[in-house]
């Protein structure tokens, strides 16, 4: 008996991985590639904002509590700590600047593509950030630029997903995730006996569907909170390093078949 021929295995499993890779961040957007790559993302967000918590000593991805914090400090005359927020507003911003300006030019020139590069660009920003910090010295200029990097890399990676999703989806907070599945839920326990006694009232549903992907958009931004709090507190910076990998696992095949050509 001859053993079976697993010389094209690898080969083909390679092929599926890209295929599935690419397809996730193709052009031609579908609810389904939607959903795996916010899910993936969310993961993501929730273990970087948790652990950044640990590592920078605040979370990098809420610009409400930062631009409250602001406006409080204005108030009490604490100059310093509302530079300090304008130092977290203002890379936010550029970050998400930045992810406009490379869908935008990538249409241009890596058409059909064009979401698998700034993706990128958050990973190797990460990976940056985890191999930097481990090694440097802890100091306020550090710091400043720890949480100037890890609030930038939030808006980028905020804005593309928001880009992809046509603003359906958000993944570095979760505000609107959180306020719509209470809805969903309020939909789900609405008595409809009365509409039913009423002639053309239309009956209330809940989309269980979009409930059980809003429930699973929280769950895994906790679970990477824990996550990333875990691995902050017990490996430190590096543990960025992993993070970088998860993502370019997502994005590399599409974004490096697209930059060699």
């Amino acid at each position: 008996m001859t053993a079976p021929d697993t010389s094209t295995g690898q080969p083909r499993l390679a092929r599926r991985y890209s295929h599935f890779a690419v397809g996730m961040l193709a052009a031609e957007r579908t609810p389904l590639a939607d959903a795996r790559l916010g899910l993936a993302m969310t993961f993501v967000a929730g273990a970087t904002n948790a652990g950044g918590l640990l590592a920078v000593g605040q979370y990098t991805s809420h610009m409400s509590g930062i631009i409250s914090a602001m406006a409080d400090n204005a108030v009490i005359g604490a100059s310093g700590l509302v530079i300090a927020g304008v130092g977290a507003l203002l890379p936010f911003i550029l970050g998400a600047a930045t992810s406009a300006i490379l869908v935008n030019w990538a249409r241009l020139h890596h058409a059909g593509r064009e979401y698998a590069i700034p993706l990128t660009l958050e990973a190797f920003l990460l990976l940056a950030f985890g191999l930097l910090g481990s090694v440097a010295h802890v100091s306020p200029v550090a710091l400043i630029a720890d949480v100037a990097v890890l609030c930038f890399i939030m808006g980028l990676q905020n804005a593309t997903v928001t880009k992809l999703s046509g603003a359906k989806i958000r993944t570095t907070h979760m505000t609107g995730v959180v306020t719509d599945l209470g809805i969903e839920l309020g939909k789900l326990f609405y008595m409809n006996h009365q509409r039913r006694r009423r002639a053309g009232a239309p009956l209330i549903y809940a989309d269980r569907g979009k409930l059980r992907l809003l429930a699973m958009f929280v769950l895994l931004f906790f679970a990477g909170g824990v996550i990333g709090a875990l691995g902050f507190k017990y490996i430190g910076f590096v543990f960025c390093v992993p993070l970088a990998l998860l993502i370019l696992v997502l994005a590399g095949p599409s974004a490096f078949r697209r930059l060699i050509r």
